[in-house]
């Protein structure tokens, strides 16, 4: 009897293989859609449709943000449908017997494999190209709406930022507004803080959003004398948001709604802009390092000694600068998305060792298992993926580790088991 095992793969079974995991997929996918994306853009929606916007422009705002849907899910279905597929096959004894007919496990391996690079691909053409291209239409097609109703832009308890004007609101009931925080700097430079208990929201149509403000409390700061202010207190103030502002609010794109190559663009020119901000704040600091060892090495017999504190604390200022300035926020976060534009995609392909050797262990109710398995790893997956976002954002570690790591933890996972798998 010949014990040797083929080598070769089987188009019949690889079609096969193919066929059942992209019908799983196909479900999972939905399944994903429905439950985890659905809902926000129905509430987007919701909100929307509350202010009288036209439904068939509701339709089209959904269908525009329809690809980040496509984006996210695609990697998540990808681990439950296969996972669903094998455990299937396993708990059917299905790969039992083709063991037994002297098949190797590659033909498992090699079309799981391949629909993971095929989804993988599509995910990330619906992330770096289908994206930037529904986010675009989404904004033109949100500016001509806020032309139309304006009041959008203004929610209960929320920070909205304009061009010069961060509006912070409290309680909503129909157009009144408690507790409303604005905060402003007016056309000669001048800083303002505007706080009232109510403000009624009014609709000005072209002319923009106007708050009339109810026992209000006005302090404007000067913008090179901080010390220079003035306050003024009134029973009825009336506030306007001019429509431009709004609508430069919306044209505002973050890398999220960006390809690849116009994030790694902006991350070029941003790191050269900060290494000259650097350099400028470097030659200060060695410009007031010689002057405190000048004042140092003279003594107290120097005209420098008395200011030889003031220059100590401006030298630690300076330091502090340096070292803020190294953590440069808005830099982080495009390389942090950068990062995840590749990510993300790429999880469909890591999720496939991980979901072939689980979907091994299945000896009953295949499907089922494999389903609530890939729900549970897909939550675990995400809360690493954010809480590595947190991290690399207030602690500023790598971007490429905190963003990569979900996705090397389970192709190494993956490959693990399966190398057990096979050697049993």
């Amino acid at each position: 009897m010949d014990n040797r095992i083929d080598r070769s793969v089987s188009k019949t079974i690889f079609w096969y293989v193919v066929s059942e995991t992209f019908f799983a997929f196909f479900v999972s996918f939905l399944f994903f859609i429905f439950i985890f994306f659905v809902n926000q853009l129905l509430l987007l929606a919701q909100d929307i449709l509350t202010k009288h916007v036209p439904l068939f422009q509701v339709v089209l705002l959904v269908l525009f943000a329809f690809p980040s849907i496509i984006a996210l899910s695609a990697p998540f279905a990808s681990l439950v449908g296969t996972l669903m597929t094998i455990g299937r096959l396993t708990s059917d004894n299905e790969i039992l017997v083709m063991l037994s007919s002297g098949l190797s496990y590659r033909n498992i391996f090699i079309p799981a494999i391949t629909v993971g690079i095929v989804i993988s691909l599509g995910s990330f053409f619906a992330n770096d190209v289908l994206l930037p291209a529904g986010q675009l239409q989404f904004n033109r097609l949100y500016r001509r709406i806020l032309m139309s109703t304006p009041a959008l832009e203004l929610e209960a308890n929320s920070v909205k930022r304009f061009k010069d004007t961060v509006i912070v609101t409290g309680n909503v009931a129909g157009t009144a507004i408690d507790n409303v925080l604005i905060l402003d700097r007016t056309s000669d430079g001048e800083r303002r803080l505007i706080m009232a208990r109510q403000a009624e929201l009014k609709d000005a149509g072209r002319e923009g959003l106007s708050l009339d403000l109810n026992d209000a409390f006005i302090q404007s700061t000067k913008e090179i004398a901080r010390t220079d202010y003035d306050y003024a207190s009134a029973q009825d103030v009336r506030y306007w948001v001019p429509q431009e502002d709004l609508v430069q609010a919306v044209n505002s794109i973050g890398p999220r709604e960006k390809s690849s190559v116009d994030v790694r663009k902006e991350i070029i020119a941003q790191t050269a802009a900060l290494g000259q901000r650097l350099d400028e704040r470097r030659g200060r600091l060695l410009s007031q390092v010689l002057d405190l060892e000048e004042s140092l090495r003279r003594g107290p017999g120097g005209e420098s000694w008395n200011r030889r504190n003031n220059l100590a604390a401006s030298f630690q200022r300076e330091i502090l600068a340096v070292e803020n300035l190294k953590r440069d926020r808005n830099l982080l976060i495009y390389r942090l998305e950068y990062f995840k534009k590749f990510s993300i995609p790429f999880g469909a392909f890591s999720f496939v060792f991980l979901a072939v050797s689980l979907g091994f262990l299945a000896k009953k109710s295949g499907q089922t298992v494999g389903f609530i398995f890939g729900l549970f790893i897909s939550v675990i997956y995400w809360a690493l993926l954010l809480g590595g976002q947190t991290m690399g954002i207030r602690l500023g570690y790598s971007p490429f580790w905190t963003i990569w790591t979900p996705n090397f933890l389970a192709l190494g996972i993956g490959i693990s088991l399966c190398i057990h798998r096979i050697r049993q």
